[in-house]
């Protein structure tokens, strides 16, 4: 891992969900941009947050459920769907640390998109090896950002995009 892992740090920022959303959702208990209501409960399976982009501790951890368009700040097509917070306030996950450990061991698809929300590729992980499936979908001249999803469930994990000045271009 660690070659890939260090290309990835370099290359690519993982976008976790905004702090400014997730303080809004805990504060008034809405979704963003709907109004739908947001509920409760005790953590029935791992997540993750994704504000912290870690796992919930099964059973212990109170979380948020809410409708999130993952698309809500960069483009003007919605594709909304449900997603979790801790219900305590987290840590916003680090851009320039790599991509998520609590993640890698989750069945993953990576939808890769050109500006418009076009998808142009698409590719699977389950064991880990995410890294090479990243660098894989970035080798692509056409794609501008990558949703991460849970293959299981199909909801939005996090964003992944270029680093500026990574030697690869920002389209």
């Amino acid at each position: 891992m660690g070659r890939y892992h260090d290309r990835m740090t370099e290359q690519f920022r993982i976008i976790a969900l905004p702090t400014r959303i997730a303080d809004s959702v805990r504060a008034t208990m809405r979704a963003p941009g709907y109004g739908h209501p947001a509920s409760v409960e005790i953590a029935a399976g791992p997540g993750p947050c994704r504000h912290c982009l870690r796992s919930f501790a099964i059973g212990t951890d109170q979380r948020i459920l809410f409708t999130y368009d993952p698309f809500c700040d960069n483009e003007s097509l919605p594709l909304p769907g449900p997603i979790f917070v801790h219900a305590d306030a987290c840590e916003r996950y680090v851009e320039s640390a790599g991509f998520p450990h609590d993640l890698r061991s989750l069945p993953l698809t990576f939808n890769a998109y050109v500006r418009g929300r076009k998808l142009v590729s698409q590719a699977y992980a389950s064991n880990g090896d995410v890294d090479e499936v990243v660098s894989g979908l970035f080798a692509r001249q056409d794609v501008d950002y990558v949703h991460v999803r849970r293959t299981d469930a199909g909801c939005f994990a996090c964003r992944i995009e270029r680093r500026t000045g990574a030697g690869v271009p920002i389209s």
